[in-house]
């Protein structure tokens, strides 16, 4: 008898737990009275003081099987996985098997799970749109997706809204803007532009900007993130079966945006701001890295009520410090 409360509780596995989203995203799942289940190939250890029941599962998800054992009995479920590759992030083809290959094994393990249609929350991208055609974006634009990552978020996506159509499940996909922030451990650093001229700060080297910095991009914190995919398990009936934009809404010139790390970084250092220096851009870069990409996040806020809680300096300030002393904030 006393089992059966628990049993009653939905269980929401999180793929990709122990990254730096999925981190801020099991510590908001983690204060609901649910099971929560956290997989990730490194082990995912669950905050202190959950209300939620949790439970760990340690798993190479490109493993044939592994998804399908991962999503047993899961009501909803939260696909964080990434193939990463460098500090810009998942770019190159070899990306497929996981960004695409585990998503497809998630929508066969759960058409025949034999359960409701369980939900499923994708997390894409708002560089998905390619060059895009105004700023901001509202969702309703042409995709034109330049790099191979884009073009496996887009193809992850399009088939969660085509199981979504056959009744299979409700899928859900938020694509996320540069999210930026500390992770909880070393294994979970964002590696993203911002974490990465901090890092140049704090180690007293000028900050380097292709071209003149004009260009402007949107920048969410980790812990906002990671909200908004919780928000999004409670209106599913509304949300699911279309992609939905995450973002400040406010664009900012990178710029402005390196020169305000290089001065949060001062204050914290006591020592004089680095330089911002313009170099050329590398052989690298991509046809959108000289466009700006900012989103307007309405419409899902309209819906679930979700807003960005932290503001860009604070976010940048909680950032500088976690970086300045990475053990103490951990402690924290």
């Amino acid at each position: 008898m006393g089992q059966e409360p628990d049993v009653e509780r939905p269980r929401v596995t999180v793929l990709g737990a122990s990254g730096f989203v999925g981190s801020a995203v099991t510590a908001a799942l983690a204060r609901r009275d649910i099971r929560l289940r956290l997989v990730a190939r490194r082990p995912a250890a669950g905050p202190a003081g959950a209300v939620a029941k949790i439970e760990t599962c340690t798993a190479d998800l490109t493993a044939p099987g592994a998804v399908a054992a991962a999503v047993e009995g899961a009501d909803a479920v939260i696909n964080l996985v990434l193939h990463e590759s460098g500090w810009r992030g998942a770019g190159d083809p070899a990306g497929e098997g996981t960004n695409v290959g585990v998503l497809r094994d998630l929508v066969v393990a759960l058409r025949h799970g034999g359960r409701p249609a369980p939900v499923v929350v994708f997390a894409g991208s708002t560089s998905q749109i390619g060059v895009p055609p105004r700023v901001p974006i509202d969702g309703t634009e042409t995709d034109h997706p330049v790099t191979a990552y884009d073009r496996q978020k887009q193809a992850g996506e399009e088939l969660l809204r085509a199981e979504t159509r056959s009744g299979a499940l409700s899928g859900i996909t938020l694509r996320l803007p540069t999210v930026f922030g500390p992770g909880p451990t070393p294994a979970a650093q964002d590696r993203g532009v911002v974490a990465a001229m901090t890092r140049r700060a704090l180690a007293g080297q000028p900050l380097t900007l292709w071209g003149n910095g004009s260009v402007q991009r949107d920048l969410l914190y980790v812990d906002d993130a990671g909200a908004a995919f919780a928000a999004a398990l409670d209106r599913p009936e509304t949300l699911a079966g279309r992609h939905w934009l995450l973002g400040s809404g406010r664009g900012i010139d990178l710029r402005e945006l390196f020169g305000t790390i290089a001065e949060v970084v001062a204050e914290r250092t006591g020592r004089p701001k680095v330089p911002v220096v313009s170099v050329p851009a590398p052989a690298g870069a991509t046809v959108t890295d000289a466009h700006s990409l900012v989103a307007d996040s309405s419409a899902f806020r309209s819906v679930t009520g979700w807003c960005p809680r932290v503001s860009l300096r604070e976010a940048l300030g909680r950032t500088v410090a976690a970086l300045a002393d990475p053990a103490g904030a951990r402690r924290g």
